[in-house]
């Protein structure tokens, strides 16, 4: 039953896109699509230091974007391809209104967004 209560989220994500699925209503048993972000990343500049802080200003944008999807998360898994799962994580960790969130991370290909939905519906389903 306080499995229904949580404020349950997952996110399938790489360096440029992301999928937000979580429940539309808190009472709702599925998962759903509730938003996607989208990081175009920098452009070429000719200082590697000016290209660096665009490129983190940017994935900071991204990351807030993916959070604004996830207003009070009790609990969010994380899957994707590279890096960027863990640098959610770290960026959620020194939010305040994150900082409590349990995060849980996994790698997967890219999927459908209705699979992506049992995916972490399941992942839940297996931690709880």
């Amino acid at each position: 039953m306080s499995q229904k209560n949580k404020k349950q989220f997952g996110v399938w994500m790489d360096t440029h896109h992301a999928t937000v699925v979580g429940r539309a209503e808190p009472q709702a048993l599925n998962f759903s699509v509730l938003g996607y972000a989208g990081n175009a990343g920098a452009e070429t500049n000719t200082s590697e230091k000016n290209e660096h802080n665009d490129e983190r200003t940017l994935q900071h944008k991204f990351f807030k974007e993916i959070l604004t999807h996830m207003q009070n998360a009790e609990e969010v898994h994380l899957t994707g391809t590279g890096t960027s799962q863990e640098q959610l994580m770290h960026y959620m960790a020194d939010t305040p209104q994150f900082k409590n969130t349990v995060t849980n991370e996994s790698t997967s290909n890219k999927m459908s967004d209705e699979n992506l939905a049992i995916y972490i519906a399941e992942k839940f389903n297996n931690l709880n």
